[in-house]
Protein backbone atom coordinates (compact mmCIF):
# COMPACT_ATOMS: atom_id res chain seq x y z
CA UNK A 1 0.00 0.00 0.00
CA UNK A 2 2.49 2.51 0.62
CA UNK A 3 4.60 1.75 -2.21
CA UNK A 4 1.77 2.25 -4.09
CA UNK A 5 1.15 5.57 -2.55
CA UNK A 6 4.75 6.59 -2.97
CA UNK A 7 4.67 5.87 -6.71
CA UNK A 8 1.47 7.36 -7.47
CA UNK A 9 3.16 10.63 -5.47
CA UNK A 10 6.35 9.76 -7.76
CA UNK A 11 4.31 10.41 -10.88
CA UNK A 12 2.62 13.68 -9.43
CA UNK A 13 5.22 15.47 -9.04
CA UNK A 14 6.82 14.00 -12.30
CA UNK A 15 3.99 15.39 -14.41
CA UNK A 16 4.06 18.63 -12.70
CA UNK A 17 7.53 19.00 -13.11
CA UNK A 18 6.45 18.13 -17.13
CA UNK A 19 3.99 21.08 -16.31
CA UNK A 20 6.02 23.70 -15.31
CA UNK A 21 8.52 23.32 -17.55
CA UNK A 22 6.14 22.67 -20.33
CA UNK A 23 5.01 26.56 -19.11
CA UNK A 24 7.83 27.88 -19.11
CA UNK A 25 9.03 26.64 -21.99
CA UNK A 26 6.20 28.19 -23.58
CA UNK A 27 6.48 32.17 -22.05
CA UNK A 28 10.43 31.49 -23.54
CA UNK A 29 9.18 30.64 -26.66
CA UNK A 30 6.70 33.49 -27.10
CA UNK A 31 8.91 36.19 -25.82
CA UNK A 32 11.79 35.10 -28.37
CA UNK A 33 9.24 34.49 -31.11
CA UNK A 34 7.69 38.09 -30.16
CA UNK A 35 9.33 40.73 -29.75
CA UNK A 36 6.60 42.90 -28.97
CA UNK A 37 5.48 40.53 -25.83
CA UNK A 38 8.24 41.49 -23.26
CA UNK A 39 8.12 40.83 -19.82
CA UNK A 40 7.27 44.75 -18.65
CA UNK A 41 5.06 47.13 -19.81
CA UNK A 42 4.45 50.93 -19.58
CA UNK A 43 2.73 52.07 -16.84
CA UNK A 44 -0.22 54.06 -17.48
CA UNK A 45 -0.58 57.72 -16.25
CA UNK A 46 -2.93 56.81 -13.41
CA UNK A 47 -0.82 54.19 -12.46
CA UNK A 48 2.57 56.18 -12.15
CA UNK A 49 0.74 58.64 -10.13
CA UNK A 50 -1.04 56.06 -7.43
CA UNK A 51 2.46 54.30 -7.31
CA UNK A 52 4.90 57.40 -6.58
CA UNK A 53 1.81 58.18 -4.09
CA UNK A 54 1.95 54.75 -2.32
CA UNK A 55 5.51 54.81 -2.01
CA UNK A 56 5.32 58.26 -1.07
CA UNK A 57 3.61 57.29 2.19
CA UNK A 58 6.48 55.50 3.08
CA UNK A 59 9.69 57.78 1.72
CA UNK A 60 8.28 60.93 2.56
CA UNK A 61 8.70 61.40 6.14
CA UNK A 62 9.57 64.71 8.29
CA UNK A 63 13.10 63.39 8.69
CA UNK A 64 13.62 62.63 5.23
CA UNK A 65 12.26 66.15 3.79
CA UNK A 66 14.25 67.71 6.38
CA UNK A 67 17.35 65.98 5.43
CA UNK A 68 17.04 66.20 1.73
CA UNK A 69 15.81 70.09 2.21
CA UNK A 70 19.25 70.80 4.27
CA UNK A 71 21.59 68.92 2.52
CA UNK A 72 20.38 71.01 -0.58
CA UNK A 73 20.63 74.09 1.11
CA UNK A 74 24.24 73.53 1.93
CA UNK A 75 25.03 72.67 -1.53
CA UNK A 76 26.78 76.07 -3.63
CA UNK A 77 25.41 76.90 -5.88
CA UNK A 78 21.66 76.05 -4.16
CA UNK A 79 19.18 74.36 -6.43
CA UNK A 80 15.98 76.17 -5.72
CA UNK A 81 13.99 74.28 -8.15
CA UNK A 82 14.62 71.02 -6.30
CA UNK A 83 14.38 73.58 -2.57
CA UNK A 84 11.22 74.76 -4.01
CA UNK A 85 9.27 71.36 -4.85
CA UNK A 86 10.66 69.49 -1.67
CA UNK A 87 8.79 72.57 0.16
CA UNK A 88 5.74 71.98 -1.97
CA UNK A 89 5.45 68.48 -1.54
CA UNK A 90 5.62 69.02 2.33
CA UNK A 91 2.90 71.41 1.94
CA UNK A 92 0.98 68.56 -0.36
CA UNK A 93 0.83 65.92 2.06
CA UNK A 94 0.59 68.20 5.13
CA UNK A 95 3.57 67.41 6.75
CA UNK A 96 5.21 69.62 9.35
CA UNK A 97 8.63 70.79 8.56
CA UNK A 98 11.18 72.38 11.69
CA UNK A 99 10.35 75.96 11.99
CA UNK A 100 13.94 76.56 12.52
CA UNK A 101 14.28 74.76 8.99
CA UNK A 102 11.49 76.43 7.38
CA UNK A 103 13.36 80.44 8.40
CA UNK A 104 16.67 79.30 6.70
CA UNK A 105 14.92 78.64 3.89
CA UNK A 106 13.51 82.03 3.99
CA UNK A 107 16.23 83.53 4.92
CA UNK A 108 18.35 81.72 2.75
CA UNK A 109 16.17 82.80 -0.22
CA UNK A 110 16.31 86.40 0.31
CA UNK A 111 20.22 86.17 0.34
CA UNK A 112 20.68 84.70 -3.19
CA UNK A 113 17.66 86.63 -4.76
CA UNK A 114 18.79 89.86 -3.70
CA UNK A 115 20.23 92.12 -6.27
CA UNK A 116 23.54 92.21 -5.95
CA UNK A 117 23.53 88.16 -5.68
CA UNK A 118 21.96 88.07 -8.90
CA UNK A 119 24.09 90.19 -10.50
CA UNK A 120 27.57 88.67 -9.81
CA UNK A 121 25.93 85.47 -9.90
CA UNK A 122 24.91 86.45 -13.57
CA UNK A 123 28.30 87.71 -14.29
CA UNK A 124 29.75 84.31 -12.93
CA UNK A 125 27.41 81.98 -14.81
CA UNK A 126 27.84 84.32 -18.22
CA UNK A 127 31.65 83.48 -17.79
CA UNK A 128 31.54 79.42 -16.79
CA UNK A 129 28.02 77.21 -17.11
CA UNK A 130 29.44 75.27 -14.55
CA UNK A 131 28.72 78.01 -11.67
CA UNK A 132 25.39 78.89 -13.13
CA UNK A 133 22.42 77.87 -10.61
CA UNK A 134 19.17 76.29 -12.51
CA UNK A 135 16.99 79.29 -12.03
CA UNK A 136 20.44 82.04 -13.44
CA UNK A 137 20.94 79.78 -16.61
CA UNK A 138 17.46 80.64 -18.02
CA UNK A 139 18.60 84.37 -17.83
CA UNK A 140 22.35 84.40 -18.22
CA UNK A 141 23.03 81.56 -20.77
CA UNK A 142 19.92 79.82 -21.84
CA UNK A 143 18.61 82.24 -24.58
CA UNK A 144 22.32 81.62 -26.18
CA UNK A 145 23.04 78.13 -25.49
CA UNK A 146 19.75 76.88 -26.43
CA UNK A 147 19.66 78.22 -29.90
CA UNK A 148 19.77 75.56 -33.07
CA UNK A 149 23.16 77.27 -34.19
CA UNK A 150 27.11 76.19 -34.47
CA UNK A 151 26.53 72.94 -35.23
CA UNK A 152 28.09 72.80 -38.50
CA UNK A 153 30.78 74.84 -36.81
CA UNK A 154 31.10 72.37 -34.08
CA UNK A 155 31.67 69.56 -36.75
CA UNK A 156 34.04 71.95 -38.89
CA UNK A 157 35.96 73.11 -35.62
CA UNK A 158 36.57 68.94 -34.83
CA UNK A 159 38.11 68.42 -38.56
CA UNK A 160 40.16 70.63 -37.54
CA UNK A 161 41.30 69.83 -34.67
CA UNK A 162 42.45 66.54 -36.14
CA UNK A 163 43.86 67.48 -38.93
CA UNK A 164 46.36 69.34 -37.12
CA UNK A 165 46.65 66.14 -34.16
CA UNK A 166 44.95 68.03 -31.58
CA UNK A 167 42.51 67.20 -28.79
CA UNK A 168 39.05 66.51 -30.58
CA UNK A 169 36.12 67.41 -28.38
CA UNK A 170 33.89 63.97 -28.76
CA UNK A 171 30.84 64.81 -26.98
CA UNK A 172 30.69 68.18 -28.83
CA UNK A 173 31.16 66.55 -31.97
CA UNK A 174 28.72 63.81 -31.17
CA UNK A 175 25.90 66.23 -30.14
CA UNK A 176 26.76 68.65 -33.16
CA UNK A 177 26.32 66.05 -35.58
CA UNK A 178 22.75 64.76 -34.39
CA UNK A 179 21.62 68.27 -34.04
CA UNK A 180 22.74 69.02 -37.56
CA UNK A 181 21.89 65.75 -38.89
CA UNK A 182 18.45 65.53 -37.99
CA UNK A 183 17.71 68.87 -39.51
CA UNK A 184 19.22 67.64 -43.00
CA UNK A 185 17.86 63.98 -42.66
CA UNK A 186 21.28 62.32 -42.37
CA UNK A 187 20.15 60.62 -39.45
CA UNK A 188 17.32 58.39 -38.91
CA UNK A 189 15.85 59.73 -35.81
CA UNK A 190 13.02 58.85 -33.71
CA UNK A 191 11.21 62.11 -33.69
CA UNK A 192 10.66 65.12 -35.94
CA UNK A 193 14.02 67.30 -36.85
CA UNK A 194 13.20 70.08 -34.77
CA UNK A 195 12.97 67.75 -31.66
CA UNK A 196 15.80 66.38 -32.05
CA UNK A 197 17.66 69.39 -32.59
CA UNK A 198 16.37 71.22 -29.35
CA UNK A 199 17.34 67.97 -27.55
CA UNK A 200 21.03 68.36 -28.93
CA UNK A 201 21.05 72.25 -27.60
CA UNK A 202 19.80 71.22 -24.12
CA UNK A 203 22.46 68.26 -24.03
CA UNK A 204 25.10 70.47 -25.07
CA UNK A 205 23.95 73.60 -22.39
CA UNK A 206 23.78 70.78 -19.87
CA UNK A 207 27.41 69.04 -21.03
CA UNK A 208 29.02 72.64 -19.98
CA UNK A 209 27.05 72.79 -16.59
CA UNK A 210 28.21 69.67 -15.72
CA UNK A 211 24.68 67.58 -15.67
CA UNK A 212 25.37 64.94 -17.90
CA UNK A 213 26.14 61.55 -16.54
CA UNK A 214 29.19 59.27 -17.62
CA UNK A 215 27.00 57.01 -19.16
CA UNK A 216 25.55 59.28 -21.27
CA UNK A 217 29.19 61.07 -22.21
CA UNK A 218 30.24 57.29 -22.66
CA UNK A 219 27.67 57.21 -25.47
CA UNK A 220 27.98 59.96 -27.05
CA UNK A 221 32.07 59.27 -27.55
CA UNK A 222 31.21 55.70 -28.40
CA UNK A 223 28.85 57.43 -31.68
CA UNK A 224 31.75 59.42 -32.77
CA UNK A 225 34.42 56.44 -32.05
CA UNK A 226 32.29 53.93 -34.46
CA UNK A 227 30.49 56.17 -36.60
CA UNK A 228 32.48 59.08 -37.75
CA UNK A 229 35.32 58.55 -41.22
CA UNK A 230 38.21 60.78 -39.41
CA UNK A 231 40.37 61.57 -42.37
CA UNK A 232 36.95 61.99 -44.08
CA UNK A 233 35.95 64.77 -41.45
CA UNK A 234 38.89 66.78 -42.15
CA UNK A 235 37.28 67.85 -45.54
CA UNK A 236 33.88 68.67 -44.12
CA UNK A 237 32.20 71.94 -44.75
CA UNK A 238 28.66 71.37 -45.61
CA UNK A 239 25.69 69.32 -44.59
CA UNK A 240 26.04 67.17 -47.89
CA UNK A 241 29.71 66.64 -47.03
CA UNK A 242 28.74 65.25 -44.00
CA UNK A 243 26.78 62.62 -45.27
CA UNK A 244 29.47 60.48 -46.53
CA UNK A 245 31.64 60.89 -43.53
CA UNK A 246 29.25 59.45 -40.90
CA UNK A 247 27.64 55.80 -40.10
CA UNK A 248 24.24 56.97 -39.30
CA UNK A 249 23.46 54.21 -37.19
CA UNK A 250 26.26 54.56 -34.88
CA UNK A 251 24.36 57.99 -33.93
CA UNK A 252 20.71 56.50 -33.30
CA UNK A 253 20.98 55.70 -29.93
CA UNK A 254 22.16 58.62 -28.89
CA UNK A 255 19.78 60.52 -31.33
CA UNK A 256 17.16 58.70 -29.71
CA UNK A 257 17.89 59.50 -26.15
CA UNK A 258 17.85 63.70 -27.70
CA UNK A 259 14.29 62.81 -28.38
CA UNK A 260 13.18 61.88 -25.26
CA UNK A 261 15.24 65.08 -23.55
CA UNK A 262 13.21 67.51 -25.47
CA UNK A 263 10.05 65.35 -24.40
CA UNK A 264 11.25 66.11 -20.74
CA UNK A 265 11.42 69.46 -21.55
CA UNK A 266 8.08 69.60 -23.52
CA UNK A 267 6.33 68.45 -20.44
CA UNK A 268 8.12 70.39 -17.92
CA UNK A 269 10.44 73.35 -18.69
CA UNK A 270 14.10 73.67 -19.55
CA UNK A 271 15.53 73.94 -16.04
CA UNK A 272 13.44 70.93 -14.95
CA UNK A 273 14.99 69.11 -17.83
CA UNK A 274 18.32 70.04 -17.25
CA UNK A 275 17.78 69.53 -13.36
CA UNK A 276 16.80 65.78 -13.61
CA UNK A 277 19.11 65.10 -16.79
CA UNK A 278 22.09 64.01 -14.52
CA UNK A 279 19.79 60.58 -14.19
CA UNK A 280 19.72 59.67 -17.62
CA UNK A 281 22.01 57.05 -18.22
CA UNK A 282 20.61 55.49 -22.09
CA UNK A 283 17.72 55.31 -23.91
CA UNK A 284 15.87 53.12 -21.75
CA UNK A 285 16.10 56.17 -18.73
CA UNK A 286 15.68 58.71 -21.06
CA UNK A 287 12.28 57.42 -21.83
CA UNK A 288 11.12 56.18 -18.70
CA UNK A 289 12.13 59.94 -17.72
CA UNK A 290 9.63 61.34 -20.19
CA UNK A 291 6.95 59.09 -19.57
CA UNK A 292 7.21 59.99 -16.09
CA UNK A 293 7.34 63.72 -16.52
CA UNK A 294 3.95 63.53 -18.53
CA UNK A 295 2.34 61.78 -16.01
CA UNK A 296 3.42 63.73 -13.17
CA UNK A 297 4.15 67.55 -14.61
CA UNK A 298 5.33 70.11 -12.11
CA UNK A 299 5.35 67.37 -9.06
CA UNK A 300 7.98 65.26 -10.61
CA UNK A 301 11.13 67.51 -9.49
CA UNK A 302 9.78 66.54 -5.68
CA UNK A 303 9.13 62.79 -5.92
CA UNK A 304 12.65 62.50 -7.87
CA UNK A 305 14.50 64.00 -4.76
CA UNK A 306 12.62 61.97 -2.40
CA UNK A 307 12.27 58.69 -4.04
CA UNK A 308 15.30 58.75 -6.13
CA UNK A 309 15.82 57.22 -9.69
CA UNK A 310 15.36 53.39 -9.26
CA UNK A 311 12.08 54.02 -7.72
CA UNK A 312 10.99 56.83 -9.80
CA UNK A 313 11.94 54.34 -12.62
CA UNK A 314 10.17 51.70 -11.33
CA UNK A 315 6.68 53.15 -10.65
CA UNK A 316 7.00 53.60 -14.67
CA UNK A 317 6.56 49.90 -15.55
CA UNK A 318 4.46 47.18 -14.77
CA UNK A 319 4.61 42.98 -14.70
CA UNK A 320 3.52 41.67 -18.02
CA UNK A 321 1.00 38.43 -17.28
CA UNK A 322 3.92 36.35 -20.09
CA UNK A 323 6.04 37.17 -16.86
CA UNK A 324 3.76 35.71 -14.25
CA UNK A 325 3.24 32.89 -16.32
CA UNK A 326 6.88 32.32 -16.77
CA UNK A 327 7.29 33.25 -12.96
CA UNK A 328 4.71 30.71 -11.62
CA UNK A 329 5.75 27.77 -14.64
CA UNK A 330 9.65 28.61 -12.46
CA UNK A 331 8.19 28.32 -9.03
CA UNK A 332 6.07 25.40 -9.84
CA UNK A 333 9.22 23.80 -10.98
CA UNK A 334 11.47 24.13 -7.90
CA UNK A 335 8.60 23.19 -5.75
CA UNK A 336 8.51 20.03 -7.92
CA UNK A 337 11.72 19.26 -8.17
CA UNK A 338 12.09 20.19 -4.04
CA UNK A 339 9.23 17.37 -3.75
CA UNK A 340 10.88 15.17 -6.08
CA UNK A 341 14.51 15.26 -4.20
CA UNK A 342 12.75 15.47 -0.70
CA UNK A 343 10.27 12.01 -1.38
CA UNK A 344 13.89 10.42 -2.78
CA UNK A 345 15.60 11.44 0.31
CA UNK A 346 12.55 9.94 2.77
CA UNK A 347 12.45 6.94 0.92
CA UNK A 348 16.45 6.04 1.11
CA UNK A 349 16.04 7.33 4.76
CA UNK A 350 13.73 5.25 5.09
CA UNK A 351 15.52 1.79 3.68
CA UNK A 352 17.88 2.30 5.50
CA UNK A 353 16.23 2.24 9.10
CA UNK A 354 14.51 -0.38 7.75
CA UNK A 355 17.85 -2.54 6.88
CA UNK A 356 19.17 -1.15 10.53
CA UNK A 357 15.77 -2.80 12.28
CA UNK A 358 16.63 -6.62 10.99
Amino acid sequence: MHRTLRAASRVCLLLIMAGSLALSGLSLARIAATPALAAFRNATTDEIIATTDTMLARQATPARLAEVITARLDASPRNWLAIDALVDLAAERAIRLPPGLLSRVVQTHDDDYGLMAQTTGCLACGYDPALCSLTQVMLCQAPIALTPIGDLTGVIRAGMAFGAGQDVDQIDLALSVVGLGATAAVLVTGGASGVVKAGASLAKLARRMGRLSPRLLDMASDAVRTGVNWPGLTSVRSVDQLRAVIRPAAFAPLSRVLTDLDSLRGSTDISTALHLLPLVDDVADADKLARAAKSLGPKLVGRAEVLGKARLFRATLRITQTLWFLASGFVGLALSLAGLLGGMVHHRALRRLRRAAR
